[in-house]
């Protein structure tokens, strides 16, 4: 068991999401930095993720393991308040990326490519498809 805190595992969960994305889109044919910042903003963003996280709760059922870290990081108290999402909205991103970031640090590389396709999926039914250029 990972022992460390809800922040640690989402600061790392936020760095190993935000890699994925940014080779995806690179994958995807996405060069110009304004296209992929705005692209990334489907998975990245603190309402994207939360509302992945609704999804991913009602529909893939987390292991026990993982819920535990998502409450882990979701009930993180932070000491800075979000300026572009509610603390609701916040809570649950955070908790997404602890899960990231556990899997990450466990190494369950097949877990997170798991998690991942289906964040691919979700975010292309919810945000429109990102063609291949």
């Amino acid at each position: 068991m990972i022992n460390h805190t809800g922040s640690v595992l989402a600061f790392i969960g936020d760095a190993v999401l935000t890699l994925q994305v940014r080779e995806y889109l690179i994958k995807r044919g996405y060069t110009k930095s304004k296209d992929l910042q705005s692209l990334s903003e489907a998975f990245v963003s603190a309402k994207s993720q939360a509302e992945y996280s609704k999804y991913l709760l009602e529909q893939f059922p987390l292991s026990t393991e993982e819920l535990e870290m998502f409450k882990r990081g979701r009930n993180h108290k932070s000491d800075t308040i979000p300026k572009n999402a509610d603390v609701q909205t916040y809570r649950l991103a955070t908790g997404l990326e602890a899960v990231w970031g556990y899997l990450y640090l466990t190494d369950n590389q097949q877990r997170l490519a798991q998690l991942w396709d289906i964040y691919k999926t979700f975010a292309e039914e919810n945000y429109g498809t990102i063609y291949i250029r």
